[in-house]
């Protein structure tokens, strides 16, 4: 994966601060540095252009972006994203299920070290899509956070829908062998899908953002009481379901007032994603609030916790 975008002179001097340790000797034409950030590299242009490679690209591309938007609010983040075009040659939309009325289900914060676990069904019907088409909704993926809070408000008090907020507490009091992270999403799904399924009648499909394969999704459901069946399973389900791409956006407008909330809380800027620079957030968490304070707002299963402890005993 491969993404770029252009930053402003602040947040240029806040790269090459940061990125000091961890460049490369050689340095492409033109490119103030290159450097390695875990699986992503990093390469910054004298013109501005920063560019991120690699399988963790979008995490650490995000990280500049909300960085960027912090520190330069009226900057216009102009993203490319080398999975665009892949994206458009290959998913097929199947237009039974696009323009059929549908209840449809995604999350958000599973791959986040900071913040809650969200969860949403919303029921969109067929006379909502042209509505939530003119808003952009069909582009969920492409929107950035400040694009989220501008158009869910729009559209979340006219469909029907269904959140769960999992906080971290809660979440490191479940989290254990037998209940990992895609058992608890598999049980949250189907808490939101069962209460809106059984509330409202007229749907055609229920869909689910494929996170596990059909069967493994409903061993995880095996002593659950009240499970949600005739699902169809779609990966890329927020480009092949309005309803979905609904769930996506009201999650992570939710997700976003979430997490601004536990920075201000703890008065920090927390990064999103589990990289280098969270840790090094998170040790600053424990230092000013003691370690017991992550267990509020972290996910203390991430492998992070392990890099935090290991800097707090170098010390």
């Amino acid at each position: 994966m491969t993404i770029s975008f252009k930053v402003s002179e602040n947040t240029k001097q806040e790269m090459i601060d940061y990125f000091e340790d961890k460049k490369r000797i050689k340095t492409p034409p033109y490119a103030i540095f290159q450097a390695d950030e875990c699986d992503t590299v990093v390469t910054l242009y004298e013109s501005g252009k920063v560019v991120f490679q690699g399988i963790s690209a979008d995490i650490d591309a995000n990280m500049w972006k909300q960085r960027e938007r912090k520190l330069n609010p009226n900057s216009n983040i102009e993203e490319k994203n080398s999975n665009d075009k892949k994206e458009k040659k290959d998913i097929y939309i199947d237009p039974k299920i696009y323009n059929a009325s549908c209840i449809g289900s995604d999350e958000v914060g599973t791959g986040d070290y900071f913040g809650p676990i969200v969860v949403t069904a919303s029921l969109v019907k067929k006379e909502d899509i042209k509505f939530l088409e003119k808003l952009g909704v069909k582009d969920s993926k492409k929107l950035t956070d400040d694009k989220i809070l501008e158009i869910v408000p729009k559209f979340k008090d006219k469909i029907i829908y269904e959140s769960i907020i999992l906080n971290n507490n809660d979440y490191n009091n479940y989290y254990n062998e037998n209940l990992n992270m895609n058992k608890i999403k598999a049980i949250l799904h189907n808490k939101v899908l069962y209460k809106l399924a059984h509330e409202h009648s007229d749907y055609d499909y229920i869909i689910v953002d494929e996170f596990a394969k059909p069967y493994v999704y409903y061993n995880y459901l095996k002593d659950t009481p009240n499970v949600q069946r005739n699902i169809t399973f779609l990966t890329k389900g927020e480009t092949k379901s309005l309803a979905v791409a609904c769930s996506s956006l009201i999650c992570r407008y939710i997700f976003i007032n979430y997490f601004d909330k536990i920075g201000k809380d703890l008065d920090m800027f927390l990064p999103k994603g589990a990289s280098e620079t969270v840790d090094k957030t998170a040790l600053e968490i424990v230092n000013k609030y003691g370690f017991d304070k992550l267990k509020e707002v972290a996910k203390l299963n991430f492998k992070n916790t392990d890099k935090i402890k290991e800097m707090i005993n170098k010390k």
